[in-house]
Formats: C-alpha cells, sequence, structure tokens
C-alpha cells in the first residue's frame, strides 16, 4: 500500500504522536531484522515528521551501509559523518533509475524512471568521467541501466553516481570559474538541488564512451550541486562493442 507524504501528524490530538515516540533502538533493532527494506522505510517516513527525521537520520544511513558498504566506507573516510544531499537522496539513487519525461533534462527520451533490483558501482568507472586535470577527485559511477529499441533514440543507457566530498572538488571548482550556468527549471530527481551540464561545460572525456560501451556524440551528464550524478548515453549495438575491445 502506497502512502501519501504527510507533512503534519496524522495521528490524534490524544496519541503517543505528541509525547513521543518508540525508542529509537527499538525501530533500529526492528529494521534491523527487517534487512533495512526500503520499501517500509519509505512508508515508515510517511506517518509524520517524527519518522521522517528518524528514517533521514538513522534507517537510510544503514540501508546505505548495507547496500554498499565499501563505497559507503570510502564516501565518509574523509572525516565526515554526512553524505552531501542527506541519507535518504542516496538511498533513491542506490535503486532508483530516474529515467526521463520527454521535455526535461534529455529533451526527446521518454522512459520512466523506475527500481532496480540491483546496480554495480565502481570507483575505476568514475574516472572515465573526469577529465585528466580532475582524475584526482572521486567519483562512483553505475553501470548504463539499459533500455533497448526506444524508436529513434536507439538503445538508452542510464547512469548514475556521486562525487565523495563535491563542495572541495576540482569538477566544481572549474565548472565555477568557467561560470557554467545552473538549468534554469530542472532539479536532481534525487535531493532536488540545481544541476550543471557537464556536456554544456564541456567536461565529458572521450573515455567515458569507451567505458560505457555507446555513441562518442551520444553522451550527456549533469551534476548536482551535492554532487549526484545522473546521465544518459545510446549503447552501441552489442557486436560493434565486441569488435571495439578486440581491436
Amino acid at each position: 500500500m502506497i502512502l501519501a507524504k504527510q507533512y503534519r501528524c496524522i495521528h490524534s490530538a490524544s496519541c503517543l504522536c505528541t509525547k513521543g515516540h518508540l525508542n529509537e533502538e527499538v525501530i533500529f533493532l526492528v529494521f534491523h531484522q527487517l534487512n533495512w527494506n526500503p520499501t517500509l522505510i519509505a512508508t515508515l517516513s510517511c506517518v509524520c515528521k517524527w519518522f521522517d527525521d528518524l528514517a533521514k537520520r538513522v534507517l537510510w544511513k544503514e540501508f546505505c551501509k548495507t547496500r554498499a558498504p565499501k563505497m559507503m566506507l570510502d564516501l565518509q573516510s574523509s572525516g565526515s559523518h554526512s553524505i552531501d544531499g542527506n541519507w535518504r537522496a542516496l538511498g533513491k539513487l542506490l535503486l532508483y533509475c530516474s529515467g526521463c519525461s520527454k521535455g526535461g533534462l534529455f529533451n526527446n527520451i521518454d522512459i520512466p524512471g523506475h527500481f532496480v533490483h540491483k546496480t554495480r558501482f565502481s570507483r575505476t568507472s568514475g574516472k572515465s568521467f573526469l577529465l585528466p586535470q580532475c582524475r584526482t577527485d572521486v567519483l562512483y559511477v553505475s553501470d548504463p541501466c539499459e533500455h533497448l529499441d526506444q524508436g529513434d533514440e536507439g538503445d538508452v543507457g542510464f547512469f548514475r553516481g556521486i562525487f565523495k566530498c563535491f563542495a572541495m572538488s576540482k569538477v566544481r571548482k572549474i565548472l565555477i570559474n568557467r561560470g557554467a550556468p545552473l538549468h534554469p527549471t530542472e532539479v536532481c530527481p534525487y535531493c532536488k538541488a540545481k544541476l550543471w551540464n557537464m556536456l554544456q561545460a564541456k567536461m565529458i572525456p572521450s573515455s567515458a564512451s569507451c567505458r560505457l560501451g555507446a555513441y562518442e556524440d551520444c553522451i550527456e551528464y549533469y551534476v548536482c550541486l551535492n554532487g549526484h550524478v545522473l546521465g544518459t548515453c545510446t549503447l552501441l549495438p552489442l557486436s560493434d562493442t565486441e569488435e571495439a575491445s578486440e581491436e
């Protein structure tokens, strides 16, 4: 059952919600037994602000640490105990392909967003999306989520990712120095922050197409103010990809 988001407690005035809730440790143990089920975390968040706050501070954090433990350890290794854009946004990024509506970020592409069962994020792959002078930055990028036979668009791949310490990154510094404009209307589907177009800023290296198995002139991606990455590409036919790798 899908619950509508509530910004006020949905309980009555006499409910314990006005006086306090179950101990956080009890809820923590319950969700630990549920293996940090993201559907149930999202449902709990809809009950009231208190549960929503608990989910953002604790439950989504544990979900992320369980789903991608090595990646989370690296993202926090700078000494920060939080993640840019909050844990809920990162949890959504791990399990949700944003897709795109027609006339949105990626113009003519009209593919609805959807949840994905499992996605591999790679720090090594992330290097391929960075200009040579930015490759000391740390970027985790997913394998493309494939949407085949999309008419004139061909085989479309959506990818997503996240920067470590984006506020201190060379990519952000270059974007600011170049005066790259933020998108006037669209926002990050994961944290609602403003977006930079990396294609418009001429910051997509040719190595990105090799990593994705895509046409070089058919890659576009955005990075938001919190360092979340979302992008799309037109995938090469499998036979062409195999021939390129053999060469």
